[in-house]
């Protein structure tokens, strides 16, 4: 049987769960489960914090499991990234006071307050810079006013915390970060990791795309197909007006009201669009 890592709390757990059930799963419905067997799919999933999941994937007591990308880098554990879920997305940034301008070669000897020391030691030493890492578990931001650091490493949405407490983003991202399927670095796919890969990749897929429908006249389908080539090609049905035809083809979700205005633009009519709640591609 197949055993996997889930997180047990937070965002992550939740989005995690989702996209387990939704690929055909059982998941917990009591948050205090710590164990969970899917016979029918022949998987066990255990629920641990997110940041011991590369710990035990990596120590090959668990086949695979899911974190975030950032998580795993930050952990130093034997477990490799092998499937994006597109969930659960941060980005991560240096920051220090405003109006000094700073750069990424300044942060050379100074301190840096961090939740993630892992992920930020590995950053700065591929760059080659050397910075005293303080390791914190909350209240990043307060960490230069209070005197314990120069500057900070963390997640930075909207930058408004970090405008609160006097700093302000510099430099490159230093990870964007999303959750991740991982296993053991360097062993071969655990028996049954295929099963489960391609499931959460057609969830992950039927959430980015839709099915658009629309009847086009068939001196406009070049351009229309052009507009909409869909993943291979799309599909085209006569109708019982000669001089027209249906077209069906998969398009991003991002892109939906664009490419429904271009298509309208070329004489489309009809234009349906049909979510899509599982796919095999």
């Amino acid at each position: 049987m197949l055993r996997i890592a889930v997180p047990n709390k937070g965002s992550l757990a939740d989005a995690s769960i989702e996209v387990l059930k939704e690929a055909g799963y059982r998941q917990r419905t009591d948050s205090r489960d710590l164990v969970l067997s899917d016979a029918e799919n022949s998987v066990e999933f255990y629920y641990l914090r997110p940041r011991d999941i590369a710990i035990y994937v990596g120590s090959g007591e668990l086949e695979a499991g899911i974190t975030g990308r950032d998580l795993l880098i930050d952990s130093g554990a034997e477990a490799e990234e092998i499937l994006a879920l597109d969930f659960g997305g941060s980005t991560f940034r240096f920051a220090g006071p405003t109006n000094i301008n700073l750069e990424v070669k300044d942060i050379q000897g100074k301190r840096v307050a961090t939740a993630y020391p892992g992920l930020v030691e590995k950053y700065l030493g591929d760059l080659k810079i050397s910075a005293s890492i303080v390791r914190l578990d909350g209240a990043v931001e307060s960490s230069v006013r209070l005197g314990v650091a120069d500057l900070i490493a963390d997640v930075v949405s909207t930058g408004n915390t970090l405008r609160q407490a006097g700093l302000e983003a510099f430099g490159e991202p230093i990870l964007t970060s999303e959750a991740v399927l991982i296993k053991r670095r360097g062993a071969t796919l655990p028996a049954g990791i295929d099963i489960l890969m391609r499931r959460l990749q057609g969830v992950v897929t039927a959430r980015q795309y839709v099915l658009l429908d629309y009847d086009v006249p068939k001196a406009h389908i070049e351009k229309a197909c052009a507009i909409t080539p869909g993943l291979e090609s799309p599909t085209i049905s006569p109708l019982q007006k000669q001089d027209w035809v249906a077209v069906r083809a998969m398009v991003l979700r991002s892109d939906t009201n664009r490419v429904m205005d271009e298509l309208w633009a070329v004489g489309a009519r009809g234009i349906l669009v049909t979510d899509i709640h599982a796919c095999r591609l």
